[in-house]
């Protein structure tokens, strides 16, 4: 009985959900969401390697892989891309340094707004973890830094100041 009420608990846990405002069109912060993620991903802090990790690159289209390589050149796949949609919406899953059998879905859509961009980032399916609801709470925190180090990265690129 106690398993079942585990399980229904960890069913009802809600995505996650964060969102940051940038100052360039959708195309552009999708393509720097994207293809630029190796400038400015937190891989001291957010990666399979630590201080070992080299860099992540991102697939451009739906099946390709996230990628993160260690300065040896192990390789740790991060999940798939299951949305490409520039300038729109991003799908990928996600499990970075876990059985891919945990893996979570990732959603990140990118919203014009009056002064760029809106990125909302949602972050669900955590039935799918053992450890749901401790992996959850480290993961409502950690996307700040992400998303934060993203939001820089995009104020300084040019013609980010408009759409």
């Amino acid at each position: 009985m106690s398993d079942t009420r585990a399980e229904s608990q960890t069913t009802q846990l809600p995505p996650v959900v964060r969102t940051v405002e940038v100052s360039c069109s959708p195309r552009r912060a999708f393509e720097l969401f994207t293809s630029a993620i190796g400038e400015w991903w937190p891989l001291l802090t957010h990666s399979v390697y630590g201080d070992d990790a080299a860099s992540v690159r991102m697939g451009e289209a739906v099946g390709a892989a996230i990628v993160e390589t260690s300065a040896t050149g192990e390789e740790s796949r991060w999940g798939t891309i299951t949305a490409w949609e520039p300038g729109s919406e991003l799908g990928f899953t996600w499990h970075p340094g876990i059985d891919i059998a945990e893996a979570t879905d990732v959603t990140v859509r990118f919203l014009a707004t009056e002064r760029g961009t809106r990125v909302k980032l949602e972050h669900r399916g955590w039935e799918r973890r053992r450890d749901a609801e401790i992996v959850r709470a480290g993961y409502v925190k950690g996307w700040v830094p992400v998303l934060e180090r993203f939001a820089a990265r995009a104020s300084e690129t040019p013609g980010s100041e408009g759409r």
